[in-house]
């Protein structure tokens, strides 16, 4: 009888763990994507040598780095403002030093209106590794209270430009 009341309890608490830790998440996020700094264009340059139709790709109000890819993204939000971001494989796409890191350090930024204004909530920034890897563990700053639309942008310490986006996890586990 104590064995099947001790199962029980871990059962049950089991249950309550779980549901609890599934209430506490704010934002998943399951993938990234790299940024590509340009959705559009046409036509032929101007006089300056720039092309006036070309559309930079700038989301929630983040202007966008050069060319850069990322292998790997995985993200989660607790709803006290707990955040824990794993990249992998973060270099750049182009240029002379494609393949490689550029001494970058890079924060995460959580944007979660789909309209402005847009409020930024900001880790602490990390340094790259040799291959592009990083963690971040910290407390986004200011806490968000809720996410309806969530964008989640790794971005460059030094300039504040996005190098990669996380992809929305929005269905359960």
């Amino acid at each position: 009888m104590m064995k099947e009341t001790i199962a029980a309890l871990l059962v049950v608490g089991g249950v309550a763990v779980a549901s609890a830790s599934q209430r506490d998440v704010l934002a998943r996020f399951d993938g990234g994507i790299g940024v590509i700094p340009v959705t559009g264009g046409a036509g032929t340059p101007d006089a300056n040598g720039t092309f006036p139709n070309v559309k930079v790709n700038v989301v929630r109000g983040v202007s966008p780095a050069g060319p850069w890819r990322i292998a790997d993204l995985k993200a989660a939000v607790d709803s006290d403002g707990g955040i824990t971001v794993k990249g992998t494989g973060l270099l750049l796409a182009s240029g002379n030093s494609i393949g490689q890191n550029a001494n970058a350090s890079v924060f995460a930024t959580l944007i979660c209106e789909a309209a402005q204004p847009f409020v930024q909530h900001n880790t602490a920034s990390v340094p790259l590794d040799r291959d592009g890897n990083f963690t971040i563990v910290d407390t986004l700053n200011p806490v968000p209270t809720e996410c309806a639309s969530p964008v989640l942008l790794i971005r460059s310490n030094g300039s504040g430009v996005w190098f990669a986006a996380g992809i929305p996890k929005l269905t359960g586990e």
